[in-house]
């Protein structure tokens, strides 16, 4: 019995049978080890699902997109190293997952937090043991960037974005189901770009056009003025309480999200948290607000120009060009703020 695959809802599971239908069973060992399962107390969302500001509730975690980009890497690739290092990509995450890159100044590459991955990986006794059964090297799998498969530069499509961006779609900002995750994900195969590299890529340029509509929404959601705001705001008073020793880093690796947001709730900084949880709306303003905590800086862009048929699907498609065009004008210039009064 797996101790995290037997008990994922029914909703996730039909989600991943999509991205490979015989579920690699050799996988459960290392996805029940303690190290990851950690990873099920994080949203894949940075904690912005806990705040009526967004419209999902649904806790998809960080496991689960780790198992998804695992399964998406072992569809095209039947290669163990390669599915693991895509299971092991999100290992160093802390809570509140990239939040804690605004905590660190790293906004704007959110990838404060990827340095430990080795180290977490080489202190586990169990994911060694398993390790050293399998004959697999930690350098191997402790870097999932060497595989292009698995991920590459922006705007490529990699296993990472690829699942990424496909389950927000379906389960946090409910732009696709199951059926157009079904079409879409059918119709990617691996392909030679214009570097002469394998990667990701689609057949079909209707289908193509489709995906990039959807990741084009997707990549503003995650920088738009509400996401800013309640990233920030998290990190800020994660390092507030940091300073005050009430939460240390090593806490954000080993408590759970709801253990922190019971932290939170008991701090002086309930108030304005209690705020943000019931917001329906950020304001914003092109001048900076008085006696208020806003925020005021960009945010990490991305986008995807998936490959169609070996060529990029904006050099063949203009309403997949604009769509990106639109995606990466995003304003990002704005004050945003919540009404909540600084003594």
């Amino acid at each position: 019995m797996s101790k995290y695959y037997d008990k994922i809802s029914k909703e996730i599971k039909d989600y991943f049978a999509i991205l490979e239908p015989n579920f690699p069973k050799w996988l459960n060992e290392y996805i029940d080890t303690k190290e990851l399962l950690q990873q099920q107390y994080i949203s894949i969302t940075c904690g912005t699902i806990y705040s009526n500001l967004f419209e999902s509730d649904f806790f998809y975690s960080n496991l689960d997109h780790s198992v998804g980009v695992a399964l998406i890497i072992w569809h095209f690739t039947h290669d163990k190293k390669q599915t693991l290092s895509g299971l092991f990509h999100d290992i160093a995450t802390p809570a509140f997952k990239h939040c804690v890159d605004f905590f660190n100044g790293d906004y704007m590459t959110q990838e404060s937090t990827e340095d430990l991955t080795t180290e977490i990986i080489k202190s586990s006794k169990e994911i060694m043991t398993l390790l050293k059964r399998d004959n697999i090297e930690v350098s191997e799998v402790d870097n999932y960037h060497i595989y292009p498969v698995a991920d590459n530069d922006i705007p490529k499509l990699s296993a990472d974005r690829l699942e990424y961006s496909l389950s927000n779609a379906l389960v946090t900002y409910k732009l696709l189901d199951l059926e157009s995750i079904k079409e879409i994900y059918n119709d990617i195969e691996i392909q030679k770009n214009e570097e002469n590299e394998i990667e990701l890529g689609f057949k079909t340029k209707k289908i193509a056009r489709n995906f990039v509509k959807v990741t084009s929404r997707l990549f503003v959601i995650y920088r738009e003025d509400r996401t800013r705001y309640s990233m920030q705001l998290i990190a800020d008073i994660l390092k507030k309480l940091n300073e005050e020793n009430k939460i240390s880093k090593k806490d954000l690796y080993i408590l759970k999200e709801s253990e922190i947001i019971n932290i939170i709730k008991s701090s002086k900084y309930k108030d304005i948290f209690e705020i943000w949880l019931n917001a329906k709306k950020v304001k914003i303003s092109k001048n900076k607000p008085k006696n208020v905590y806003y925020v005021h800086h960009g945010a990490k862009v991305r986008y995807i120009d998936p490959l169609f048929n070996g060529n990029r699907i904006s050099k063949c498609c203009k309403v997949a060009n604009k769509m990106i065009e639109n995606n990466l004008a995003y304003d990002m210039n704005n004050y945003v703020y919540l009404d909540f009064k600084i003594d």
